[in-house]
């Protein structure tokens, strides 16, 4: 009896000292249960849109069971652990079965480990194969097992499964071979994915496509097999496939069809500028999550790759895409290609001040309207004048005479839009991008002069976008937010960034205004081929893109009936020929030298700004806004999915009225109000080419005969021309019009102006 006492002591001593034991050893060794994940940053609604790799070089993206399609877990529990939930870590029929298969065999024919012991292996990764190895396994499963739930295991297994190369996890497996995430998978698709982890190297389907075949199929018929094991299914009512979710003969036979991708993708990296912005601003978090709409920021994407790559190398486009009521950036492309260093593709472009070209003239068209000046049918001269020694030219080196007020806003005269900002001031116009959030930028010390409205400032694409966005939203304006703290971020210097130097403004502004407009803003000093870091937040401080709470308000930047002329005239633009329709009202400008290319448009909820040029700023001749620019901004409208939005009603106050029906000040544009007395044109003379002229016809590249530009100066717009006493096309308000000879020989050219008054000349064509 003493003896038994002492036994049972003895035992009892023994357990609690191992009891003791694995308690110590549990809590001095616990398992390492947080591994280093890839940053991932996500547009509005939760989608992916760019992932960044972990320091040692993977990609392991977070995945929880609502990330998987739930037939690929319950194949993989059928699969690899059909006993997973009712165990504690080990399943001891699992390893009996399999040291039964090794003893009848000789080899291994399956193996014993759970899901849990698999995950131990994963995070405490060994490459001996031993029994220590083996006990290691089983005593980490029963660790993970006390600290986890069911659902968290399989969610770290699935995060941490390999699939060869630096791919880890499910998420980033399925992203890397099907190009999508795992939440919808075929029956196909989630065996594959359940046999890679097994031997992943080896059944790589970019080296060992039959490999992967054959484990696919291997899944596909063992998790059968296990299914009617237990079920025993009657197949017409597929009793087996109600009951667990998986798979019977005919679901396998459709599945061993499909084919498998026998090449890697690329993980998205989309956003690539705005994705660093966010990382670099706050690196803490795992997730950032900004204002972009994905399916819109692919569709940029895509334009300004394929758009930039046809204007040829070293070009770059930006685009911003804005919801002009929230202020919220819905599509973001900095540049064509982030990763192109022969364009400084890694200069978010959209950032980076640069001469606006024409694009400032609806604003100041529409604080003349907000002033009473004019109206869409006033009558206002486009002729040589000087203001105080500044002398502006329009592009073409031309003048149409009389023209109203909209045609001198659709033909982006530059002679009329000077007028009236010196009737209304350019300090006031600074002021008022000022007050709505934008700042211009002039050279230090010098007060805005009239060449700020023909591009002698530097703005950004950003900046262009949101003072658009005022008139789109009834001359409300609210700041841009792309979900990145703006607090949080330091801007880049503009001395490392390739800046501008637009001299004199707009393309044709020669002479200088009364105050210098020659503006620089930084250079090409910054060598480096990554982009300087920002700022940083405070731990746990990330931008937010939800909420009416993070708009802010700025003052308006014209009244509404003001912002709505403006629209009401822009949009009677013309599309550039072959463009996508689209309901919009647009504007093109080219900076100095032709350096930038721009068109901003939008609709009745939807701001689009599109920038053309090359990092570096030099000129590239063959770039200007209409015909560069403003494809690529109907196009991106189209690209962006986004359903369009119609303008809307006019507001009170605006209204719009013939010439006729305008009091008589409103007629004729004064700057001080008064009547203003008609001008008298001259004759409308033809100048070339001229009387008696030999021309030689040139012929294309095609083969086909160059048309011949006609031009004449005088007479009252617009211009019927004629040749050999048939019409031209179409009326023009324009002093030169392109016409094509049907062949040698003398050719008579004559030109009608509004008058009524006409030039004829007599030229001889030869080839």
């Amino acid at each position: 009896m003493k003896k038994a006492t002492l036994l049972t002591a003895a035992t009892f001593l023994t357990l609690a000292a191992l009891l003791l034991a694995a308690l110590t050893f549990d809590r001095l060794h616990p398992p390492p249960l947080t591994p280093a994940l890839s940053t991932e940053v996500l547009d509005r609604n939760g989608h992916l849109l760019r992932a960044f790799a972990t320091k040692d070089g993977r990609w392991r993206l977070k995945t929880t069971l609502d990330d998987v399609d739930p037939r690929l877990v319950k194949m993989l529990v059928a699969y690899e652990d059909r006993r997973f939930w009712s165990h504690h870590g080990i399943d001891p029929l699992a390893l009996l079965r399999a040291a039964g298969q090794l003893v009848t065999h000789g080899r291994v024919v399956s193996g014993g480990s759970t899901l849990s012991m698999q995950l131990a292996r994963l995070i405490e990764p060994r490459p001996e194969r031993s029994l220590t190895a083996k006990l290691r396994q089983m005593a980490r499963a029963l660790q993970i097992e006390r600290r986890l739930t069911k659902r968290e295991i399989l969610e770290l297994y699935l995060t941490l499964a390999p699939y060869g190369g630096n791919l880890e996890g499910v998420r980033a497996a399925s992203l890397a071979w099907f190009g999508k995430e795992p939440r919808r998978l075929t029956i196909a698709e989630a065996a594959l994915l359940v046999a890679l982890p097994q031997l992943p190297e080896k059944r790589r389907p970019d080296r060992n496509l039959p490999g992967a075949r054959a484990a696919r199929e291997r899944v596909l018929k063992q998790v059968q097999e296990k299914c009617e094991a237990v079920f025993r299914p009657d197949l017409r009512t597929n009793k087996c496939m109600a009951a667990t979710g998986l798979i019977d003969a005919r679901e396998i036979e459709r599945a061993s069809a499909e084919t498998i991708p026998s090449t890697r993708r690329a993980l998205p990296a989309l956003a690539a500028h705005l994705a660093n912005d966010a990382v670099r601003a706050n690196p803490a978090p795992r997730v950032h999550k900004v204002t972009l709409d994905r399916r819109v920021q692919e569709g940029l994407e895509s334009l300004a790759k394929n758009a930039a790559a046809s204007l040829g190398p070293k070009l770059s486009i930006a685009m911003v895409l804005a919801d002009a009521a929230t202020g919220d950036i819905l599509g973001h492309v900095g540049s064509a290609d982030y990763f192109d260093d022969s364009s400084w593709g890694w200069i978010d472009m959209t950032k980076v001040p640069r001469s606006p070209g024409s694009t400032l003239k609806p604003f100041i068209y529409g604080l003349a309207f907000e002033d009473g000046l004019v109206r869409q049918e006033t009558i206002i001269e486009d002729r040589p004048a000087s203001f105080s020694g500044y002398r502006p030219h329009n592009f073409d080196m031309s003048y149409q005479g009389d023209v109203t007020i909209r045609e001198a806003l659709q033909l982006s005269l530059n002679v009329p839009a000077i007028r009236l900002l010196d009737a209304v001031g350019p300090a006031r116009l600074m002021v008022r991008f000022r007050r709505a959030g934008v700042e211009a930028q002039l050279p230090k010390g010098e007060a805005p002069g009239l060449a700020i409205g023909l591009g002698g400032v530097g703005l950004t694409l950003r900046d262009l976008v949101q003072l658009y966005a005022g008139l789109a939203n009834e001359g409300r304006v609210v700041r841009l937010r792309d979900g990145v703290e703006d607090e949080c971020r330091r801007e880049t210097p503009p001395s490392a960034l390739p800046g501008i130097s637009p001299t004199r403004g707009e393309i044709g502004l020669h002479g200088r205004s009364r105050q210098s407009q020659t503006l620089k803003v930084g250079g090409m000093a910054h060598a480096s081929q990554s982009p300087p870091l920002w700022g940083r937040c405070p731990a746990g401080q990330r931008g937010v893109p939800d909420g009416s709470a993070n708009l802010q308000s700025l003052s308006p930047l014209l009244t509404p009936a003001a912002a709505w002329t403006v629209a009401d005239i822009l949009s009677g633009v013309l599309p550039p020929k072959g463009s996508p329709k689209r309901g919009i009202a647009y504007k093109t400008g080219t900076s100095y030298g032709y350096r930038d290319a721009w068109s901003v448009g939008y609709d009745g909820r939807h701001v689009l700004g599109v920038w053309v040029g090359r990092a570096d700023n030099a000129a590239t001749p063959d770039i200007t806004g209409y015909a560069t620019a403003a494809p690529i901004l109907f196009e991106g409208f189209a690209k962006s999915g986004r359903a369009p939005v119609p303008f809307p009603r006019p507001p009170a106050g605006a209204v719009r009225m013939a010439r006729d029906e305008l009091p008589v000040s409103l007629r004729r544009f004064s700057p001080d109000g008064l009547v203003a007395a008609g001008a008298r044109e001259a004759a409308p003379q033809i100048v070339y080419p001229p009387e008696g002229a030999r021309v030689e016809l040139l012929s294309g590249q095609s083969g086909e005969p160059a048309p011949l530009m006609l031009k004449l100066q005088g007479g009252r717009a617009p211009f019927r021309w004629l040749a050999n006493g048939r019409p031209l096309p179409e009326p023009s308000r324009r002093r030169t019009t392109a016409w094509t000879p049907d062949g040698a020989g003398y050719s008579t050219l004559t030109v009608i102006d509004a008058a009524g008054r006409a030039a004829t000349v007599k030229v001889w064509i030869s080839k």
